[in-house]
């Protein structure tokens, strides 16, 4: 991915307004912003070692929950909604 600098200068008879026009015309056809927007929110996966000490962490919780649960020590919780 290189890096795609947009630059205008002003000409003699030239408006600030017709500038930024020319301006905003060299960055539609750059495409950096289509780009930029694309990869905005593009998260990397997770390592496989993460992921890993992700589940057995959860699956201790999961155990030590259960043994909690059989030794009478979990109060358990009313699912419902609104009354």
């Amino acid at each position: 991915m290189s890096n795609t600098n947009v630059e205008v200068k002003k000409n003699a008879n030239e408006n600030a307004l017709s500038l930024v026009r020319r301006f905003q015309k060299r960055v539609q056809e750059s495409g950096v912003l289509p780009r930029v927007r694309s990869i905005r929110y593009n998260d990397r996966p997770l390592s496989d070692l993460k992921t890993k000490k992700a589940r057995l962490k959860k699956l201790k919780n999961l155990a030590k929950y259960e043994h909690d649960k059989r030794m009478g020590k979990v109060i358990e919780r009313k699912r419902g909604g609104r009354k």
